[in-house]
């Protein structure tokens, strides 16, 4: 029998390795390309990955075992990596973020056990919220931007595939980004 934080923790772990496979000597062909009209080419999301890493998965973690809901999270800056990365090879970043992550899931796995899930800790804006859904989120945010990655990936071919996009969905998404939650 596993437990949440082994089940959560096989996904975290696959996505350095997913990362590595889908971009690391990729041409800028592909990879200079949002996922929508305003949105992030796979470096910028890859940045995001790396911000959450450094300030976002683990210091809260941290924050609910040491305070509980008495002090709430520090806002996560989302656009970070917009200034922060410029210059810095797509491939670096994802070495960086595979380095980062490895620590993380240490630390993960020094700091939690399944009896911790249900302790809370206070979100700025979401208020009350309990480590099992950080941990849940963490996961699910990796996939979601996977996704955008391969969205991002598909973009950059969105001219050349001619009549059949009707077909493809992953770019019939890139017309109607309101349809893409938040």
């Amino acid at each position: 029998m596993t437990t949440f934080i082994a089940d959560t923790t096989a996904l975290l772990e696959r996505t350095p390795a997913v990362l590595r496979t889908l971009l690391i000597g990729l041409p800028d062909a592909w990879t200079d390309t949002p996922d929508t009209a305003d949105g992030w080419r796979p470096r910028d999301v890859v940045g995001h990955l790396i911000t959450g890493e450094q300030s976002d998965w683990i210091s809260r973690t941290r924050r609910i075992l040491e305070h509980g809901t008495s002090l709430p999270f520090d806002r996560f800056e989302r656009f970070e990596m917009l200034e922060r990365d410029v210059g810095v090879p797509l491939d670096d970043l994802v070495e960086r973020f595979a380095t980062l992550r490895a620590a993380n899931l240490a630390s993960l796995g020094e700091l939690v056990a399944d009896a911790d899930l249900d302790r809370r800790g206070m979100h700025p804006s979401l208020g009350e919220v309990t480590l099992r859904e950080l941990l849940a989120t963490w996961a699910v945010h990796d996939l979601d931007h996977i996704g955008q990655i391969y969205a991002a990936l598909a973009g950059s071919r969105d001219a050349d595939v001619g009549p059949w996009k009707q077909y493809l969905g992953i770019l019939l998404r890139r017309d109607d980004p309101s349809a893409i939650p938040g």
